[in-house]
């Protein structure tokens, strides 16, 4: 077979939203199928940040919250640098009058991949709709 035929899963940027979703989702990833799920490396540290929250809200209970701490250790999601990366995001936020940086690195990572931001978030989506690149797991 020509493997210029072969179907190539599309590169995804997935933010911490889509991500404690996917984790706390009994069916987790399966969403997103063989995409290849990247992230800056902050997801990590937001989603057990996020779920922590959760608990000590009352929101969710501590063993659901721990299993999707496990499901985000094995989560089909690789970490990914780029040398412009905080550059990026400090401009984005700076275009986009953001105080903060955080959701700025994964749209950054998305623009300098040249791929989609996926995101839950309805805030992010709207503030970021000149860009083109975000969408939610529906959108797949």
């Amino acid at each position: 077979m020509d493997p210029s035929l072969t179907a190539r899963p599309l590169t995804l940027v997935i933010d911490a939203s889509a991500a404690s979703n996917a984790c706390l989702a009994e069916t987790g990833f399966a969403t997103y199928g063989s995409e290849e799920l990247v992230a800056p490396a902050l997801l990590w540290s937001e989603v057990r940040s996020s779920l922590r929250e959760a608990v000590w809200r009352r929101e969710l209970a501590s063993e659901r919250a721990l299993d999707a701490l496990a499901k985000l250790e094995r989560a089909p999601i690789a970490a990914r640098k780029h040398a412009g990366l905080s550059v990026k995001a400090w401009e984005i936020a700076d275009q986009l009058g953001w105080a903060k940086t955080y959701d700025a690195e994964y749209i950054a990572l998305a623009v300098l991949l040249k791929c989609r931001l996926v995101t839950l978030d309805d805030r992010l989506r709207r503030g970021t709709e000149r860009f083109g690149i975000v969408i939610g797991p529906a959108d797949l």
